[in-house]
């Protein structure tokens, strides 16, 4: 095996190894955020669209829990945003709270999203890592011995 056939090798199984790591992160953090949210003891409205009375702690009953809050919140207003709702009216308080909740909810299901990228991104690192690892350490074969079969060694 030449240096070439070395060094690829190598970058290969750092690659993979790399996909390894990018694994582990983005099972962290989806297991912290899952947890966090655990933490806050948030249940889906009985009224959601779906996953009613499941607690919050991935990304559907979170997106699920935002929505209905916002459906609540539009109910609360008479449809109005908080954009919308004069600056002395007392909904506005709870179309902000409502708007905030809803901020926080999504950012966790952007957080999910992160780490299943990450996940997805790291199996993709560890079969680009394993493909280059063995198709480095094949023999090399050049057109005119390939007809006839012979392997040539690099």
């Amino acid at each position: 095996m030449n240096n070439g056939a070395k060094t690829a090798r190598i970058i290969g199984a750092i690659t993979a190894i790399a996909g390894l790591f990018l694994i582990i992160a983005g099972g962290v953090t989806w297991g912290t955020v899952s947890g966090r949210l655990a933490d806050e003891k948030i249940t889906v409205a009985e009224d959601a669209a779906s996953f009613a009375g499941q607690p919050v702690t991935n990304p559907w009953t979170a997106f699920a829990e935002a929505d209905i809050i916002a459906h609540h919140a539009l109910e609360a207003t008479e449809g109005k945003t908080y954009a919308e709702l004069d600056r002395e009216d007392p909904l506005r308080a709870t179309a902000m709270n409502g708007s905030f909740l809803r901020a926080s909810l999504f950012t966790s299901v952007v957080a999910f999203g992160v780490a299943a990228l990450v996940m997805g991104l790291g199996l993709l690192f560890i079969l680009v890592g394993y493909a280059v690892w063995v198709l480095a350490g094949r023999s090399a074969v050049t057109p005119g011995t390939a007809a006839q079969g012979v392997p040539v060694t690099v």
